[in-house]
């Protein structure tokens, strides 16, 4: 027993330093093996210094079956399965890389993990959980970004930055979303307690995304376990101090011109009864808003009565909270109105709705971040991380493990430039830790476990590198070749480490963890990638891209939480278009281990509970989808390949031919989909 836990200790790496993380990438070169590729000559190496090799390679339909789902998130279809297997070509796995790599649907499937981390999400949360109905354009940009292979530095820029570095770029203006993505109680009285949860939420996000460490920990005192002061935490504040959320329109100037121009016209024809409405309701909303004001402390309220133009960024940023409440919350006053002024109210609205068909309609807009002004709030130094104890001014300034400068920023006449600056810093080649944590995030896609295990924690208190060679290799390989993604990708699938099988009898004495990777590791299918395979078997699956998020059917016992979309073909689109409710998430992802979209998740928990095998077993949508399957397949032995992607053997072709003729064709394939062999990938 001791010795065994001897060996097992000795795979990890005990001579890497605590900052290990925090030193520069170094060029490494590749061991002289006889491998594949350059990834196998790694972690072969490694393999010999512990007696161990490959386990032999998966068999061409499990091939194809693990890399389709993996690059686009979906099973292959049987035409599919049976070319791949049947083509002679050397460089026939290659062409069904690339193929795959070039699919729309790799965009669908990669931006999973990314919305992951960045907590994304289509309502508020909290009690209320408000919808945010332009959220869904960041979740598009993000697909956009990764089918067309945007060099991830450009990435990081534009969703920090965007608006600085591109302010005509409708792209560069959606991808600010990711700062907008934090719950918001909006409601909440304290609103400069508000606007600093917001920042440090908006800090510990992008230092756990981008740089994969956990900033927070910094922010009552100095780290306990890693290089990071309480200084730094608050220097990396201050670039998102100046932080001003704005609904940014996304039309042209000459849209723009035109559709002010017709608002102008309907304004001047409805302006008389919009006048007697407005003239109806004052008492009201005076006295609703008078209500509102008194909810906060005087020093908020006082705030919004002071011209835009004579506040200071703080107050701006204060005041915007205070009037989402005041002016907001009680639009609706006609629930308060006495019988004859109803009555007149309720007319006047009649006369409204004869002008609805020339109201023009609002232009698209998207949820973004920009600058309050091009003066910043000043950050403090918060003693103990208290927002009321107040300490130094900090300027912006980097990591000083890293980098221990202040930043040096060009503001412009309406922004700080104080996040290019971070962005620049994060995106360049010379930080240490970007390129290593985005390669481990995507070896992670891969493996079903990081190089790093932990992805969001690369500091002292997470799991070392099992491969820190590997790892510095291929974050100097990926800023090599432009950033690239799919270059990582295509570099980890073409592996023969990723090509092993994941069933092999050998049971070594060491690694029952499998972290040296002598061969593949078994992965669960996530809720998203499962409901897509319910579908896509079926033949059902939407192939409708982007666009709102849609709504499926709810069961029984959770009608009315939201209206399902209006067709079949919208209900069955891809799941990472399905909306995301902070408070109520589609149960069937939810049951499979979806993330809590309060915080950024790295890496998602994998259990086994009953709730999942009853959901699949007893929702009635999951066995409509299996009635449908039935219509498709015909008869058991085309279903079992569908479900499955190979035939049966004589053993089960009989055991399902016997169950279907006993039990029926669509409790045949609801049986299929229940097996454990649909949902993991081998």
């Amino acid at each position: 027993m001791f010795h065994a836990v001897l060996l097992l200790s000795s795979i990890i790496p005990g001579e890497l330093p605590r900052d290990w993380a925090f030193k520069p990438v170094p060029t490494t070169a590749i061991p002289r093996v006889d491998s594949r590729t350059p990834i196998d000559a790694f972690v072969l190496k490694k393999l010999d210094e512990h007696g161990l090799a490959f386990s032999p390679e998966a068999s061409r339909a499990t091939l194809i079956r693990r890399l389709t789902f993996d690059l686009i998130g979906l099973p292959p279809t049987p035409p599919e399965i049976d070319a791949f297997v049947s083509d002679q070509r050397p460089d026939a796995y290659e062409l069904l890389v690339n193929r795959l790599l070039a699919s729309p649907h790799y965009g669908e499937r990669q931006a999973l993990w990314w919305l992951d981390l960045v907590r994304y999400a289509e309502s508020d949360g909290f009690k209320s959980d408000d919808p945010r109905p332009n959220a869904w354009r960041y979740r598009d940009y993000v697909i956009r970004s990764f089918n067309g292979d945007k060099p991830y530095d450009r990435f990081i820029r534009e969703q920090l930055a965007g608006d600085e570095i591109a302010p005509n770029d409708p792209d560069a203006l959606i991808a600010t979303g990711f700062l907008r993505h934090y719950p918001d109680e909006y409601n909440a009285v304290n609103v400069e307690q508000r606007r600093y949860e917001i920042l440090t939420d908006i800090t510990d996000t992008t230092a756990a995304t981008f740089l994969g460490l956990t900033l927070g920990c910094a922010r009552c005192h100095d780290h306990k376990f890693d290089p990071i002061k309480q200084t730094d935490y608050f220097r990396m504040q201050a670039f998102f101090a100046a932080w001003w959320p704005v609904e940014m329109p996304l039309s042209s100037p000459e849209a723009r011109r035109a559709a002010d121009d017709k608002r102008r016209a309907w304004e001047a024809k409805t302006a008389e009864v919009r006048a007697r409405i407005a003239e109806l309701e004052k008492p009201l909303l005076v006295a609703a808003e008078k209500k509102e004001r008194q909810r906060f402390p005087k020093e908020y309220s006082d705030l919004i009565d002071i011209p835009v133009e004579q506040r200071d960024a703080k107050q701006k940023q204060i005041a915007l909270m205070v009037e989402k409440q005041v002016y907001s919350r009680n639009r609706d006053v006609s629930k308060s109105m006495k019988p004859p002024l109803k009555e007149q109210w309720d007319a006047m609205m009649k006369r409204m709705a004869a002008f609805d068909r020339d109201r023009p309609p609002s232009l698209p807009s998207a949820m973004t971040c920009t600058d309050v002004s091009a003066t910043a709030p000043p950050t403090h130094l918060l003693k103990r991380g208290d927002w009321r104890k107040a300490e130094e001014v900090i300027a912006p300034g980097y990591l000083s493990a890293i980098d221990d400068r202040e930043a040096q920023v060009s503001a412009t006449s309406h922004s700080t430039g104080r996040r290019t600056a971070l962005a620049n810093w994060i995106a360049s080649p010379n930080n240490s830790l970007t390129a290593r944590v985005l390669v481990n995030r995507l070896w992670q896609s891969h493996f079903g476990r990081g190089l790093v295990a932990s992805p969001s924690d690369f500091g002292a208190q997470g799991e070392k590198p099992t491969h820190p060679e590997l790892l510095d290799w291929l974050a100097n390989d990926f800023i090599a070749n432009g950033w690239s993604l799919k270059h990582i990708h295509q570099r980890i699938v073409m592996s023969a480490a990723y090509r092993q099988t994941s069933v092999t009898s050998l049971t070594p004495p060491v690694d029952v963890e499998n972290k040296l990777l002598w061969r593949q590791n078994r992965r669960r299918l996530e809720g998203e990638a499962l409901r897509d395979a319910l579908l896509s078997v079926a033949g059902h699956l939407s192939q409708h891209a982007g666009g709102p998020s849609v709504f499926p059917e709810l069961p029984d016992e959770m009608k009315g939480k939201w209206k399902p979309s209006a067709t079949a073909e919208e209900r069955h689109r891809r799941s990472v278009y399905v909306a995301v409710r902070r408070n109520l998430r589609y149960p069937l992802i939810a049951a499979f281990d979806a993330p809590d979209a309060n915080e950024t998740c790295g890496r998602r928990f994998v259990t086994t509970t009953a709730p999942q095998a009853l959901m699949l077993l007893n929702d009635k949508h999951v066995r409509g989808i299996a009635t449908a399957f039935a219509d498709r397949a015909v008869d058991a032995e085309t279903a079992f390949r569908l479900a499955l992607g190979r035939s049966p053997d004589e053993v089960e072709r009989s055991a399902i031919q016997r169950f279907a003729a006993t039990h029926g064709l669509a409790e045949a394939c609801h049986a299929l989909m229940n097996l454990n062999e649909f949902v993991f990938i081998d």
